[in-house]
C-alpha cells in the first residue's frame, strides 16, 4: 500500500472510477450533515445556548473525537450487511446515491429519519438487485436486529427522557426558573458534548468505513486481508475528510432538521435540552456497550418527546412525531427500492459488473457461507491511525 496521503490521493486519481465512488460516499456524508449530524447541535441550539456556527464547531469537534473511542463498529455493521458475493463498485454506488436521495427527500420536509437506516436499506436493495434474488444477500440476524432497533431504541430514549426530566424538576423544584436556565446553559454544553461523543462514535463512521472498504477491495485488494485483521493501519485522511464532509453538511442545511427536532416537536428550554441530550447519550452507549446498531436520529427524537411529555402530553405535538415515525418505518424500504432502480440504471450505463450479474442471476450460490463471511470481515475494534 503506498505511504503518505499524497501517494494515496494520487493512486486513488489515477483510477477514475473508484475516485468517483469516494466522491459520492463525501457526499453522502455532506447529505448525512445535512440531516443526521443536525441532531447533535438540534437541542443547543433550539435553547438558544449556543449561536449554530459555534454549535457545529463543538459537535463537529466530539464526533471527531469519538474515532479513537468506538472503533469501526459501524463500518463492521454496513460492512457485514450484504454477503461480500453481492458487493461490486456499481452496488456501493447505487447504495450510496439511493442513500442520498432519500435523505434528500425527507430533509426537503423536515424529517429527522435515519441515514444509517437509508444507508443500510440502499445497500441490500441495490444487492438483491444484483443478485436478483432475495435469499441470502442480506444478513438476516442483522436486518432483524436493526428493524426491532427502529422500535426499541426511541422507547428507551422517551422512557430515560421522561426520567431525567422528571429527576431534574423535582431537584430543582425550589429553584427560580431564571437560575434554573442559567445554570443548565452550562449543563448543556457537557450534555451535548456527550451526546455529541455517541453520535459520531455511531454515525461519523459509517463514510469512514465505506470509504475503506471500497479501496481494499478494489485498488488495494491485496492488503484486504491485512486491513481486515487489524495489521494494517488506518489512514488518518480518511477520518479527517469524512468529519470535514459532515461538518460542512450540517452548516450548510442542517437548520429544517434543527426546527423539527427543537422546536416542532415540543417547545424546549436548557434544562429541558440537557436532560433530553443525557438520555440519548446513555441510551447510545448501552446500545454500543451491548454491541446494537441504533439510530441516533431516532434516539434523541424519543427522547426529547419524554421530555416534552412530562409537562403534559399536550405538549408534545403528535401530529410531527407520527409524521416522523412514518419516515422511520419508510425509510429501509424506499431507500432499498430507490437504490434497487438506481442499480439498474447504473448497469445500463455503465455494465461494468456484467459477468458477475449473468452468473449471480443464474442463483449461483456463493462460495461462502454467512459464517465464514463473517471472519473474513472482522474489522478491527480499535484500529491504529497514520
Amino acid at each position: 500500500m503506498p505511504q503518505g496521503v499524497w501517494q494515496d490521493l494520487l493512486n486513488i486519481l489515477s483510477h477514475p472510477y473508484i475516485a468517483l465512488l469516494v466522491f459520492v460516499a463525501l457526499a453522502f456524508d455532506f447529505v448525512n450533515g445535512f440531516h443526521d449530524a443536525a441532531n447533535s447541535i438540534a437541542t443547543v441550539v433550539s435553547t438558544r445556548v449556543l449561536p449554530p456556527v459555534v454549535a457545529v464547531i463543538w459537535a463537529a469537534w466530539w464526533n471527531f473525537a469519538a474515532a479513537w473511542f468506538f472503533g469501526l463498529h459501524v463500518a463492521d455493521t454496513v460492512a457485514k450487511w450484504v454477503h461480500p458475493a453481492y458487493v461490486n463498485p456499481e452496488v456501493i454506488l447505487a447504495g450510496l446515491l439511493g442513500a442520498i436521495l432519500w435523505d434528500l427527500i425527507t430533509w426537503r420536509f423536515g424529517l429527522p429519519t435515519s441515514s444509517s437506516h437509508a444507508l443500510l436499506g440502499g445497500f441490500g436493495g441495490a444487492a438483491i438487485a444484483f443478485a436478483g434474488k432475495f435469499h441470502g444477500v442480506v444478513h438476516e440476524d442483522k436486518l432483524i436486529q436493526t428493524l426491532a432497533c427502529i422500535a426499541l431504541v426511541p422507547l428507551l430514549g422517551m422512557l430515560l427522557g421522561w426520567v431525567f426530566i422528571t429527576l431534574t424538576m423535582w431537584l430543582c423544584r425550589k429553584t427560580t426558573p431564571v437560575k434554573v436556565d442559567q445554570r443548565f446553559r452550562v449543563v448543556q454544553l457537557f450534555t451535548n458534548a456527550a451526546y455529541s461523543l455517541g453520535h459520531g462514535g455511531n454515525d461519523a463512521q459509517k463514510t469512514m468505513g465505506i470509504i475503506a472498504a471500497l479501496l481494499y477491495s478494489t485498488i488495494w485488494s491485496q492488503q484486504e486481508k491485512d486491513f481486515a485483521a487489524g495489521r494494517v493501519e488506518f489512514p488518518t485522511w480518511i477520518v479527517l475528510i469524512c468529519c470535514l464532509a459532515i461538518a460542512l453538511g450540517t452548516m450548510a442545511g442542517g437548520w429544517r432538521i434543527v426546527k423539527t427536532m427543537g422546536m416542532k416537536i415540543t417547545k424546549l428550554r436548557p434544562y429541558g435540552g440537557a436532560a433530553a441530550e443525557s438520555a440519548a447519550a446513555m441510551a447510545i452507549a448501552l446500545a454500543t456497550r451491548l454491541g446494537i446498531p441504533v439510530s441516533t436520529t431516532h434516539t434523541i427524537t424519543g427522547a426529547i418527546v419524554g421530555v416534552g411529555s412530562v409537562q403534559r402530553l399536550s405538549a408534545v405535538r403528535w401530529g410531527v412525531a407520527g409524521k416522523v415515525v412514518w419516515a422511520w418505518v419508510l425509510t429501509i424500504p424506499m431507500a432499498a427500492l430507490i437504490s434497487a432502480t438506481a442499480f439498474f440504471a447504473i448497469n445500463f450505463i455503465h455494465p461494468a459488473g456484467t459477468s458477475a450479474a449473468k452468473a449471480v442471476s443464474q442463483h449461483a450460490e456463493p462460495s461462502t457461507s454467512w459464517a465464514e463471511a463473517d471472519a473474513t470481515y472482522e474489522w478491527p475494534a480499535s484500529p491504529t491511525l497514520r
